[in-house]
């Protein structure tokens, strides 16, 4: 099933160009300090997915015991997720200590483990969870991250176990290249030491999203729907 990622593209292209023009000089910040301050509008600004958030949750495979959830944030795709599973036990993985107490008071009461790490670094297990979700945290790195992350993905669903992604698609090849160019722009001209994650949205194109999965170890892979340019993915393992 071919997706359309938006439906106006040449539109769309020229609304992110003149967004860049006026973002030229503005300087790249480090990940977690990112949403650490502007934690206060975080869920209103979400709010633009709420049906995205729905759509996930009611994806979830009945069967599904034990989630991993890479960049859980403050847990808006966990809201919906606990709505219909309450009892499902969940890990949740974030670099923004602030947001994941923010979750910890909404969800305080769930069976939820919740840990402030890297999710790149973190040791992930092997053949633990039954689902591994991540809502709008992954457009943010690069192919080669990707790939060894979705190995990770691989490495820890039990045999049948889904990756359920749902984020920032590039629309095409021009999108990708650009945001990519002027990532590493900024990049060098950051203060931002060189091993931090920073907030910059760098989308790879579905093909290349599909290219990083497949290099992951997935063979199974499906694009399922687009909701307000929020892509479902779905890999089996």
């Amino acid at each position: 099933m071919e997706i359309k990622i938006r439906s106006d593209e040449k539109l769309y292209m020229d609304e992110l160009k003149a967004w860049l023009l006026k973002e030229k000089n503005t300087p790249l910040e480090e990940m977690s300090s990112f949403f650490e301050r502007r934690l206060g509008g975080y869920e209103e600004h979400m709010s633009e997915w709420k049906d995205a958030y729905g759509k996930m949750a009611q994806m979830i495979p009945a069967d599904a015991q034990r989630i991993l959830d890479l960049g859980c944030g403050t847990g808006l795709e966990l809201d919906e997720i606990f709505k219909i599973y309450p009892s499902v036990s969940v890990t949740g993985i974030d670099l923004c200590s602030a947001m994941l107490d923010r979750l910890r008071e909404k969800h305080g009461d769930k069976d939820i483990e919740l840990i402030c790490a890297d999710y790149f670094a973190a040791d992930l297990g092997t053949e633990r969870y039954d689902l591994v979700v991540s809502f709008k945290s992954l457009h943010h790195f690069t192919f080669e991250q990707k790939r060894i992350l979705y190995q990770k993905v691989y490495d820890t669903l039990k045999d049948g176990g889904i990756f359920m992604e749902c984020d920032y698609i590039a629309c095409c090849d021009e999108e990708e290249q650009i945001l990519f160019a002027e990532y590493l722009r900024k990049r060098a001209e950051s203060s931002v030491a060189e091993d931090s994650f920073v907030h910059f949205d760098i989308p790879l194109t579905a093909d290349h999203e599909t290219q990083a999965l497949e290099n992951g170890g997935f063979k199974k892979i499906k694009m399922i729907d687009s909701v307000n340019g929020a892509v479902f993915i779905m890999a089996e393992k």
